[in-house]
C-alpha cells in the first residue's frame, strides 16, 4: 500500500509564510510527478504547483513568485514553501503523487492523494 501524509498547515496573517510537507511511503518502485492542489469551500480542486522527478516545476499563475515547490527524491518528499500569503490562498491543500509500484512481476502507475491540510490566511 502507498500513503501520502501531509503536514505544515495552519493559520497565518496576510503576508506571512507557511511550509507544507508531504511524504510518500509504502511499497514504492518510483515516485514520478508530485504536486500540490487546493480546494476552497464551494470551489473545484485546482493545481497549485507540480514538480517532475527531474526537478522541473510548474505553478499556477496566482502563486508564481510567492510559492516554491521542491522535492527530495531520496526521501520521497515534496515541500511547498508559501510566502506572501493572501486571504485568497485560504483552502484545504492536498498533496498528489503519481507513483509506480511493482507488487509482483507487473508495474502499476496510479495517482495517490494525501488527506489534506487546512491553510487559513486572515486579513
Amino acid at each position: 500500500q502507498v500513503q501520502l501524509v501531509e503536514s505544515g498547515g495552519g493559520s497565518v496573517q496576510a503576508g506571512g509564510s507557511l511550509r507544507l510537507s508531504c511524504v510518500a511511503s509504502g511499497r514504492i518502485f518510483k515516485v514520478n510527478d508530485m504536486g500540490w492542489y487546493r480546494q476552497a469551500p464551494g470551489k473545484q480542486r485546482d493545481l497549485v504547483a507540480s514538480i517532475t522527478s527531474g526537478g522541473n516545476s510548474n505553478y499556477a499563475d496566482s502563486v508564481k513568485g510567492r510559492f516554491t515547490i521542491s522535492r527530495d527524491n531520496t526521501q520521497n518528499t515534496v515541500v511547498l514553501q508559501m510566502n506572501s500569503l493572501k486571504p485568497e490562498d485560504t483552502a484545504v491543500y492536498y498533496c498528489k503523487a503519481t507513483i509506480t509500484t511493482k507488487p509482483g512481476i507487473n508495474f502499476y502507475t496510479n495517482d495517490y492523494w494525501g488527506q489534506g491540510t487546512q491553510v487559513t490566511v486572515s486579513s
